[in-house]
């Protein structure tokens, strides 16, 4: 059933996309906002605007937002190639291979985490949005390497805060196209949804908050290895940071990498690999590492790039 709210514009919205605001103030995505704006389900002071058109703080605005869908679930299955790293009453570290999302969303019909834990027989904690129970952070499918899955509540809030705290260290490995000048640096740059292609984010100016830190480890000629540290968790934040610098992650032909590049290198995803995770125990707060070697895809392509310096 369709859920008609109306209400003025906080003050700190003032001067976004109506897009935007409806976005922020929903919880949202930025293309299901704009969809509604276009189809003339939201109008501010009685007058039904453009999505792009500016909202100002203390305008009314009248949104009819669509009857939530039935979140998906995640069926309980083993996956190949997905191996536990670390098991205890409290949580579950693997390390996931690239063709496994998180959790189960709309539209999506292949692997998960998710079920991977249950059919290994492991209980999930009922936290969370009932589609990303026990899920505290994501990779993305075609990302591969470390992932924590609480088990107990109190272990999903403790990790939760943990993220939300940034006393979380995740440590990703990017071998990139060119070489990053400075060779180490840091990339504060929002993100958001892309304006124009649904599926991708980019670097906008009312975007969220979003800190990436990158070491180079290894130059060779047409690429550099970076380590990359994550302050905040965007969605596609190291692909799209690492964009926006023109150095994208090789193999990453959706934000702009050199296709010949992949298809030599015999790759069909981003080189990027989640390689370490580091955090407190929700237990007993005792500081916990694991680490992930490359999977043989990227390992294959780096020893290639290797072999041509």
């Amino acid at each position: 059933m369709a859920d008609r709210r109306t209400l003025p514009v906080p003050e700190g919205l003032d001067g976004l996309r109506l897009d935007a605001a409806i976005a922020r103030l929903f919880g949202v995505s930025r293309t299901a906002a704009a969809a509604l704006v276009d189809a003339g389900e939201a109008s501010v002071d009685g007058v039904v605007r453009a999505r792009s058109d500016r909202v100002v703080g203390g305008a009314w605005l009248d949104v009819t937002l669509p009857a939530p869908p039935t979140p998906p679930t995640a069926d309980p299955a083993p996956v190949p190639g997905l191996r536990i790293v670390y098991a205890d009453d409290d949580m579950v570290v693997v390390d996931k291979p690239v063709g496994v999302a998180a959790h189960p969303s709309p539209g999506w019909e292949g692997p998960t985490v998710v079920g991977a834990v249950a059919g290994a027989g492991h209980r999930i904690s009922t936290s969370g949005a009932p589609e990303r129970q026990g899920v505290v952070h994501r990779l993305d499918v075609g990302t591969s390497g470390l992932m924590v899955v609480a088990k107990s509540e109190r272990a999903y809030r403790v990790l939760k805060d943990g993220f939300r705290a940034r006393t979380v260290d995740k440590t990703y490995h990017a071998l990139v196209q060119g070489h990053p000048d400075p060779s180490s640096g840091t990339i504060d740059a929002p993100i958001d949804r892309h304006p124009r292609h649904t599926y991708k984010f980019a670097v906008v100016a009312d975007g969220r908050d979003s800190v990436t830190h990158y070491d180079t480890l290894e130059a060779v000629r047409a690429a550099s290895l970076l380590e990359v540290r994550l302050e905040t968790g965007r969605t596609h934040q190291i692909r799209v940071h690492m964009a926006a610098v023109r150095h994208p992650c090789v193999g990453d032909v959706s934000y702009g990498a050199d296709p010949a590049l992949a298809a030599r290198l015999g790759l069909t995803r981003q080189w990027l690999h989640a390689v370490g995770l580091a955090f407190d125990h929700p237990a007993d707060g005792r500081r916990v590492e694991f680490t992930s070697p490359y999977p043989e895809d990227l390992a294959h392509a780096l020893a290639i790039v290797r072999a041509e310096s």
